[in-house]
């Protein structure tokens, strides 16, 4: 059994039991830590193809160490010129184990939370387009509306009316 997963934003093909190295992880070492981006599994003779995420499906793993990967020389020379850049990258990696594959047990988020957050984000934009408005437009806006008084008020007034 085996399943492709992004970790960190890479794709890897896992199985039970392996070792791998992916781009550094923010847990601490020791710490089991799960992945519910799962694009494929391959379970002996079933294959289950994502649509682009199995949902359900999650990869548990444990963090066995934080370390850094070779060092890789990057030289740049430009002939005649008298230019010579030499620097040097380690590339900070997280050696995990996969402990488990499994299609289903992945805890949904609620949805109501991310509804409120959704709902808060489009009354910050309308307030923020409405910022953009002149206040001819905004008269225009709230007469639309039926709100009386408008000859008296002030662009943040008319904002406050309108929303």
């Amino acid at each position: 059994m085996y399943a492709i997963v992004e970790i960190a934003g890479k794709q890897f093909k896992v199985e039970k039991d392996q070792k791998l190295y992916v781009h550094r992880l923010k847990e601490d070492e020791g710490k089991k830590v799960t992945f519910d981006k799962i694009l494929m599994i391959d379970n002996k003779d079933k294959i289950s193809l994502g649509t682009p995420l199995i949902s359900g499906a999650q990869v548990g793993a444990k963090i066995l160490k934080h370390l850094k990967s070779d060092k890789i020389i990057v030289f740049k020379k430009k002939r005649r010129k008298g230019y010579r850049v030499k620097n040097g990258h380690r590339q900070l990696l997280t050696q995990i184990q996969i402990n488990d594959i499994s299609l289903s047990g992945a805890k949904k988020q609620k949805k109501s939370v991310k509804a409120v957050e959704q709902t808060e984000e489009k009354k910050s934009e309308k307030k923020e387009d409405l910022t953009k408005l002149s206040v001819a437009v905004l008269k225009g806006l709230a007469k639309s509306k039926g709100i009386s008084g408008i000859s008296k008020m002030k662009k943040a007034d008319l904002i406050k009316a309108l929303s």
